[in-house]
């Protein structure tokens, strides 16, 4: 009977895991509903977006490409981000629900962390060529320390739509009753009002 139980339980597991990942594709590639698979060209394939792409002055800016904006990669288990930050500038402490990340520093220094489940840091100082992996649903960051050279990188993601939940924005500006932020960091409501104030809606 234990025995059951346990094979029972490891079956409940590995379910979760593969429906935490991208759903098997059981074809060579997913058709996109009303799409005519006979017509499809390598344009189907084929992502241009990215061309050109600069982040605004003095600010980090990034390009996402998931299944939504290139609706060939679903089901491929794949995405891309396109990321530039130009000087002293910094993506904000965040993690990807549904797939690790892999990135690469194309030009430039880059600074990067992620803090693991014991709340230990791990951190490193990135130069261009260099890769770094930021495992799956951990919280990580990145940022550009240097005061005048712009850093550019691409994150490749073991999903077609690894997702972001970014800390500020989320914990900030997603409505929580202030009572349970005030007490979670130990803080007045005057520094909660400051916290909150950049993810306030504009009118």
């Amino acid at each position: 009977m234990a025995t059951m139980k346990l094979v029972g339980v490891l079956m409940m597991t590995t379910v979760a895991a593969v429906c935490a990942r991208d759903p098997e594709l059981t074809t060579d590639f997913a058709v996109p509903v009303g799409v005519n698979a006979s017509m499809i060209t390598g344009e189907f394939f084929t992502f241009t977006c990215l061309r050109n792409f600069s982040a605004a002055s003095s600010t980090f800016g990034s390009k996402k490409v998931s299944q939504i904006e290139f609706p060939a990669l679903t089901g491929l288990g794949v995405g891309v981000t396109l990321l530039e930050y130009k000087p002293n500038t910094l993506n904000l402490p965040h993690t990807h629900p549904r797939g690790s990340e892999l990135i690469y520093v194309m030009a430039g220094h880059l600074d990067v962390g992620l803090i693991d489940s014991a709340n230990k840091l791990y951190s490193a100082h990135l130069q261009k060529g260099d890769l770094f992996v930021f495992p799956q649903g951990l919280v990580h960051f990145q940022i550009n320390m240097s005061k005048k050279q712009t850093v550019r990188a691409i994150s490749a993601f073991g999903s077609s739509n690894a997702g972001t939940i970014s800390l500020p924005r989320n914990l900030f500006g997603s409505g929580i009753q202030d009572e349970v932020l005030l007490q979670a960091f130990k803080i007045t409501s005057t520094e909660l009002m400051k916290l909150k104030a950049p993810f306030m809606p504009t009118m």
